[in-house]
């Protein structure tokens, strides 16, 4: 890659800027043997992925369909007695949506150990550590009941997705019905050892109840070599069986994986999609951009955001990063994020009682539907849901205890119209804006399968031009809370005639070679291109700028002895080479004038970083937690969440460095390429 920086569909990677997940728990990259053997995406299940629109369910805290069974305990303020029953008295309202797919939490049977606790007894409620893999757990339903919801969902057009936990299991697994087990270690899975069970489990239900394939927990726990040999198995057998869809055709189950790597976009490609030309999975849950979304519209998990288009616009182009054979998944929350409405709350931004709680809502979701690939929305999301009086984090020695935790808030029972709550005006007004936004992604290609060029991102506003063949579409949303006219010159937006808003139907004419179009606060637009054109984006040529000038941007300073700092430093983030962990070739040195250097070799990518001791006190992060290479910045006392964003738009060589006062407090920071 070279150093221009162009305005297009795939520019160069800028800042990752995730800043919370299980990534800092991940351990280090390991690999298997097996033979080398290339197998590709399935081209018909990668196309067709392009148009899932899937809606998350977890399984226990969703509807009790049925009273006499449920796990009855869990994590989360939910009723938990979910159970399969209550999925299906719920198709038609996820059908009403426009969605056409589900994903389940896991459903499998999660037999007790005898005298196990409380809290063994919310993990087995959630599925994730299952003991028999080709039975369904007696407290969500029987065999009967999901065949029952897989026929059914099929006959209104829902795929239907299984949760696949192939990375860790119980110390209780039940031989397969060919007599299988898994080998080795339980918490991650050994590999190539237990290879033979999972790929029986993943075929078994394929072939048993013909479900449409998997969503992959901690997908990095399994190595890349095995993933291959697992999508194989799985692709074969959804080749082997059919069923009847919602059109009256026989067809093959999808076959569709998605894996979740909670991570920036290095970690996912290294440990899920592998390179191009040698896939190893052929989609992941988009997390990097998740965040960047939350963080725009509302904030992230730690208060994170006020963020703007630009921030919005460096997140896609980071899919630069990935091969060319990634399918990215976008989703907005899952079981184990916070909602979007409580992280409204929690950044103190709007309450449900106001306007604009629900149009950001609305902002948030419209990007969602904009995005090229599959997306996934989590029960809920649809209708604004929040937890009630929760805002900010709660103490974590009792959160589980009364289900606030971060990671398990979202686990709320579901509401839905018809089945087990009436809705409020305010939640009916966002559910029917999802469903027109579900419309617009079937009726307009260029939505979820068309070529990204970005021709504005500003603080203010972010605008797309999306084209598939010859269906062309402007997406543009508000990225601030109060009004604006935004011009669009109609030569760079691929326009000669009108454009019609397809949600209002206003219509907007040239005017002397250019639109004006006002946008509300947070509103979004989706405007149809009646005479499409080429486009002719004027593209910013001037080069990048990499490295900075003067003594902090200098990778040859001797080193010296002496300094202000008492503790040694280093540079520890979401790097693959270190991993969070304080690493030798990651320290610092003291150069003189109260600066401390280190120079290291880094990946093309945007990372997530802090400046710290081995025992992370003290800590350092930059003012305003993003740092542009080449640009000296603000250094500040640091701490959990408080992340420093940096990208590195190329590989190559580059030198970190920390600036202090005589007495130690912090200075100033810079990252620079040396040249």
């Amino acid at each position: 890659m070279n150093n221009r920086i162009v305005k297009s569909t795939l520019a160069v990677a800028i800042a990752s800027g995730m800043l919370l997940g299980c990534s800092s728990s991940e351990p280090a990259l390991e690999h298997s043997s097996f033979a080398n053997n290339t197998y590709q995406c399935d081209v018909q299940t990668h196309q067709a992925a392009n148009d899932l629109r899937i809606y998350q369910i977890m399984t226990e805290s969703f509807v009790d369909g049925d009273p006499s069974i449920g796990h009855g305990t869990g994590y989360g303020t939910s009723h938990h007695h979910g159970d399969i029953q209550g999925i299906i008295d719920s198709l038609d309202y996820i059908q009403s949506l426009g969605v056409n797919a589900i994903w389940l939490t896991p459903i499998f049977d999660s037999i007790p150990v005898e005298g196990q606790d409380h809290w063994a007894d919310r993990l087995d409620a959630t599925g994730y550590f299952t003991s028999n893999y080709f039975a369904i757990d007696p407290r969500f339903g029987t065999m009967e009941k999901a065949k029952e919801l897989v026929e059914k969902a099929h006959e209104k057009g829902l795929y239907v997705f299984f949760d696949g936990v192939f990375g860790h299991h119980k110390d209780n697994v039940v031989p397969s019905p060919n007599g299988l087990l898994p080998e080795g270690e339980n918490n991650p899975v050994s590999y190539p050892e237990s290879l033979a069970f999972y790929q029986e489990v993943a075929t078994y239900w394929i072939k048993e109840l013909k479900i449409d394939g998997w969503r992959l927990d901690q997908a990095y726990q399994v190595p890349t070599d095995a993933w291959v040999e697992l999508r194989k198995s799985v692709d074969q057998a959804s080749k082997s069986v059919t069923y009847t869809n919602h059109e009256g055709k026989e067809v093959n189950p999808l076959g569709y994986m998605v894996a979740e790597i909670w991570n920036n976009e290095n970690y996912i490609t290294e440990t899920g999609y592998g390179e191009t030309g040698s896939p190893a999975l052929c989609s992941a849950f988009d997390f990097p951009v998740r965040y960047r979304v939350v963080e725009t519209f509302a904030v992230n998990e730690n208060g994170i955001g006020a963020k703007g288009g630009q921030w919005l616009d460096q997140g896609m182009d980071l899919h630069s990063v990935y091969p060319d054979h990634a399918k990215p998944n976008l989703m907005l929350g899952n079981h184990d994020l916070v909602r979007f409405g409580d992280l409204l709350q929690r950044g103190g931004i709007a309450e449900p009682e106001s306007d604009e709680y629900w149009q950001r809502h609305k902002a948030a979701l419209s990007f969602q539907a904009a995005y090229s690939g599959p997306i996934t929305l989590y029960y809920g999301d649809e209708i604004g849901d929040q937890t009630k009086n929760f805002a900010a984090k709660r103490n974590q020695e009792t959160c589980a205890i009364a289900g606030y935790c971060d990671d398990h808030v979202a686990r709320t029972s579901a509401k839905i119209e018809g089945v087990t709550a009436p809705l409020t005006a305010q939640q009916t007004d966002l559910k029917n804006y999802v469903t027109a936004l579900m419309a617009l992604r079937v009726e307009h290609p260029a939505l979820s399968q068309g070529k990204r060029t970005n021709v504005l991102a500003t603080s203010s506003a972010y605008v797309d031009h999306k084209q598939a063949k010859n269906d062309a579409v402007l997406y543009m949303v508000s990225t601030q809370d109060g009004a604006q006219k935004i011009e669009l010159i109609g030569a760079e937006v691929g326009s000669k005639g009108a454009l019609v808003d397809l949600m209002s139907g206003e219509r907007f004419e040239l005017n002397n070679g250019s639109y004006q179009i006002p946008l509300n606060g947070f509103q979004a637009r989706f405007l149809d291109i009646l005479s499409p054109t080429d486009l002719t984006v004027q593209l910013d040529q001037a080069e990048s700028v990499l490295a900075g000038e003067g003594f902090m941007a200098q990778c040859d300073n001797p080193t010296l002895e002496g300094g202000p700092m008492s503790d040694s430093l280093y540079v520890v983030g979401d790097f693959l080479d270190s991993g969070w962990q304080h690493k030798t070739f990651r320290q610092f040195d003291y150069k003189g004038n109260n600066t401390y250097q280190v120079v290291v070799d880094e990946k093309a990518g945007g990372f997530r970083t802090q400046f710290a001791s081995k025992n992370w006190n003290p800590q350092f992060t930059a003012d305003g937690l993003e740092l542009g290479l080449g640009k000296e910045g603000s250094l500040k006392r640091g701490g959990y969440g408080k992340d420093t964003a940096v990208v590195f738009p190329e590989a190559g060589r580059y030198v970190w460095s920390l600036s202090f006062t005589d007495g130690g407090e912090p200075l100033n920071i810079m990252v620079s390429k040396c040249l």
